[in-house]
């Protein structure tokens, strides 16, 4: 399941970053490591952006970024 299919309050644990491009990378950089917990706390209408809940930080991601976050419910 990737992070951008998350519903609103689901937590899941992350599995795996797809990709090793530069976006990628800057998930990394971010805190997108196994195992870490991450919330969806906010989504606009649409999807797009999302905001999500990680390490005790509010972070925003736009679905692509989500979609390169593979999680486990």
């Amino acid at each position: 399941m990737r992070l951008s299919e998350l519903r609103y309050g689901q937590s899941a644990k992350i599995r795996d970053i797809m990709g090793q491009d530069a976006l990628s990378i800057r998930l990394i950089d971010l805190g997108f490591l196994p195992p870490a917990r991450v919330i969806k706390t906010f989504s606009a209408p649409g999807g797009d952006p999302m905001a999500v809940r990680l390490r005790g930080y509010t972070l925003s991601l736009r679905r692509e970024e989500a979609d390169r976050v593979e999680v486990e419910l």
